[in-house]
């Protein structure tokens, strides 16, 4: 698999460079990029279902040292980012757009590569995903989506699957209370296996609180109430880009309940078609193959570089770019995937689909 392509990624970065240097209309620059040009190019260039051999004989370090130097990046570009805002030599409007710019550059690009490094086993790579988490506020992802998700997906217990004719605005509220749950009783479930309580200097919650209270204390000493309120900005807009990407990526998917060998009840395996799939060609140059689910949920541990496209998975009609903008208007989106949901239903079983009062598919 080629490196060349993925460099896309580091685009984002480049476009809040210029929101930086050069203000003004340039401040636009991130949100047009991730909202009009990356869909528009996704239409123009088609799919892309090559590569990810599992066979194929491939070196690690290029496709690892591109995610890491990722790290330095983005911790540059957001503290130059800040200072810039909120150092007084910018108009209350640009400072404000800036700040929404840093948080999309953390929550589309950020949170990406931390998906992926929170997967890999080297310590390094897990420091440097909850690193890049705790940028938008939202360490805990590091933890949950690993530990919880990933075993619960497309069930009713996992707060990260969207149910069908639930909106993204429902679902928001859901996914990051349920997902902290998560986290937590995960968290004091491992300590208390080594007689800990949750409260242990060890623990990650308090390692979290801790962390978080600081950048936040630093936020507000060097520019008041102002620098807190640029945090929870950029944590918030980073929050909506990764549950939005969550809420498309296994929306009305549901696994089914088997007898297993003691003759009890439990959820089927994961497989490819318990995730929507993409293989746009744009979205996923520039989300290193984050699209490509299906394979990344039946195979957890399989690097970004070996993930390959399944034909027979369920697949989104536009890359992610678009399907990311569909989200936000529920009736379209229920109108583009209600019927998709209702035919992969047909095709792999589940729950009933019927009609509500507002003409809305639920789950039956």
């Amino acid at each position: 698999m080629p490196v060349l392509p993925y460099l896309l990624a580091w685009v984002p970065a480049f476009a809040v460079l210029a929101a930086i240097v050069w203000g003004g209309w340039w401040l636009a620059a991130p949100p047009l990029l991730i909202f009009l040009l990356v869909p528009i190019a996704d239409a123009l260039s088609g799919e892309e279902t090559r590569w990810g051999d599992e066979a194929e004989p491939l070196p690690r370090a290029p496709y690892r040292a591109m995610v890491l130097a990722w790290v330095p990046t983005q911790l540059a570009l957001m503290a130059w980012g800040l200072s810039e805002a909120l150092g007084g030599g910018r108009a209350a409007w640009e400072a404000a757009v800036l700040v929404v710019d840093l948080g999309l550059l953390g929550g589309a690009t950020g949170i990406t590569f931390a998906h992926e490094m929170m997967h890999r086993t080297e310590r390094l790579e897990r420091f440097a995903a909850e690193l890049l988490m705790t940028t938008v506020s939202y360490p805990w992802f590091c933890v949950e989506h690993v530990h919880g998700h990933h075993k619960r997906v497309a069930t009713p217990e996992d707060p990260a699957t969207s149910r069908l004719g639930e909106s993204l605005y429902a679902f928001l509220p859901r996914t990051v209370l349920g997902g902290l749950r998560s986290a937590v009783s995960f968290e004091k479930k491992q300590l208390a296996k080594r007689g800990r309580p949750l409260w242990h200097w060890r623990s990650r919650v308090v390692r979290w609180s801790v962390v978080l209270a600081g950048g936040y204390a630093c936020a507000g000493l060097l520019w008041g109430v102002t620098g807190v309120a640029a945090l929870v900005a950029m944590g918030v807009v980073g929050m909506l880009m990764l549950e939005g990407i969550n809420y498309l990526e296994h929306y009305g998917l549901t696994r089914q309940k088997v007898v297993g060998p003691s003759g009890s009840l439990r959820y089927e395996r994961v497989a490819p078609h318990h995730s929507w799939n993409s293989s746009h060609a744009v979205s996923n140059y520039m989300l290193i193959n984050l699209a490509r689910h299906s394979d990344h949920h039946a195979h957890a541990a399989r690097p970004w570089e070996r993930l390959r496209h399944f034909e027979d998975a369920p697949q989104l009609p536009s890359g992610y770019g678009a399907m990311f903008v569909l989200t936000f208007v529920p009736p379209l989106w229920f109108a583009v995937m209600n019927p998709r949901v209702a035919d992969w239903r047909r095709r792999y079983g589940g729950e009933s689909v019927s009609t509500a009062p507002s003409g809305r598919a639920v789950d039956g």
